[in-house]
């Protein structure tokens, strides 16, 4: 059977499957206890995904699997308190049966501001900041892909808030973070699901967004249609390694030891980012530029040369609801460079959603067309995303 016929058909399993299992459900979780001040919620996310990956030189890969699968709680016992854990049982691998998400305690005592302290989103990258559930393609582009710059969930001490009724929002943090030695990517990891040869640092950073028609939350696709949205947004962090892990550094001879994965000493990275809601279009584009050193002063691979790279990162992506509040066909472009790089890495995207109950349930589909894959000049292939998704 061709590609093209196994795609349409597990699209059109997906969407049948969910039909049949479409009740309304509340946004955000369901409150299963509440007295007063007290409250328990819990929800969840899956996305089941379908992925196909053809490339020019090489087999045709496919397979089904639960791209995330993440049930949370969240509850408080005292006013202006509230504690919150997610786990994700979509990336179970050999003995690692979950990943730890959202784990942390929150104030909220002080008027326009909260206080988080734990394992919790670092506030750089729009297309980070967007959740997963609320994304316009089924996959982030480079731009807000821990893969490459942006950090991930940090444990440490988080800041959010706003002024002039929200018109400017802002967020700041300082946590410890660790980054994958892995010379390909510039991989942030929480330090809670770290691997044993993650070098470990801190971070800290922060960003502020400007809403001069009014607050845009995080959230791609323009449902409401008759509101007109536009967000601007500037970030910055610095990461250093606390020389407590460095497992492919020779201190005797000031070298690396792999000539495929390299410690990261520092890490600079930089926002400017922009979003438009309106029309029942919706757009975001977003550039990184992330300056990052290898302990080995000397290495050279993957993203690096000679000891350094500046990775810069791009993307723009948008969507209109052909039929509002159902049909949305989207596109989107990205490219990605790096000292180390032969050529720039490009992805270009079509696709389409069909909306059930907003993004609450909803099929998405995507063709990702990537040239240039790493870096490597010639190195291109051809991908296919199928999603669906349910949140409660």
């Amino acid at each position: 059977m061709s590609s093209s016929r196994t795609f349409l058909k597990l699209a059109f399993t997906l969407a049948v499957l969910i039909v049949a299992a479409a009740p309304r459900t509340e946004a955000a979780g369901v409150t299963v206890y509440k007295e007063g001040n007290k409250y328990v919620k819990i929800g969840g996310r899956i996305q089941l995904q379908y992925h196909l990956t053809d490339p020019d030189d090489g087999e045709k890969t496919d397979e089904v699997f639960f791209r995330r699968f993440r049930p949370y709680i969240e509850g408080s016992i005292h006013k202006d308190w509230k504690g919150k854990f997610q786990w994700d049982m979509g990336k179970a691998v050999d003995v690692d049966e979950f990943a730890v998400k959202d784990a942390y305690m929150q104030y909220m005592g002080i008027p326009n501001l909260k206080v988080t302290l734990g394992n919790a989103n670092f506030p750089f990258s729009r297309e980070f900041l967007t959740s997963s559930k609320k994304q316009q393609l089924v996959e982030r582009t480079f731009v807000g892909d821990h893969n490459y710059g942006t950090p991930d969930r940090n444990v440490g001490v988080h800041v959010t808030g706003g002024f002039l009724e929200n018109h400017i929002t802002f967020g700041a943090s300082a946590a410890s973070a660790s980054i994958d030695p892995d010379a390909s990517k510039l991989d942030f990891d929480t330090p809670i699901n770290r691997n044993g040869d993650f070098n470990e640092g801190w971070i800290a950073g922060g960003r502020v967004d400007w809403h001069p028609l009014g607050f845009v939350d995080f959230s791609q696709g323009d449902f409401k249609r008759d509101q007109i949205g536009v967000t601007l947004s500037a970030a910055a962090f610095t990461w250093g390694n606390d020389d407590d892990n460095n497992t492919y550094f020779d201190e005797a001879t000031g070298t690396s030891t792999s000539s495929s994965k390299a410690d990261v000493d520092s890490v600079t990275g930089f926002e400017l980012s922009g979003a438009f809601r309106g029309y029942g279009i919706s757009v975001d584009a977003e550039y990184n530029l992330f300056n990052a050193e290898t302990v080995a002063g000397d290495f050279t691979g993957g993203l690096y040369e000679n000891g350094e790279t500046d990775l810069e990162n791009g993307s723009v992506e948008g969507g209109y609801m052909i039929l509002p509040k159902r049909l949305e066909l989207v596109a989107g472009y990205q490219v990605q460079d790096a000292d180390g790089y032969d050529e720039t890495w490009n992805r270009t995207s079509v696709g389409a959603n069909y909306f059930f109950e907003k993004h609450d349930i909803k099929v998405q589909a995507a063709y990702r067309m990537g040239e240039n894959l790493e870096g490597v000049d010639g190195n291109d292939a051809d991908e296919i995303f199928v999603q669906a998704q349910y949140v409660f």
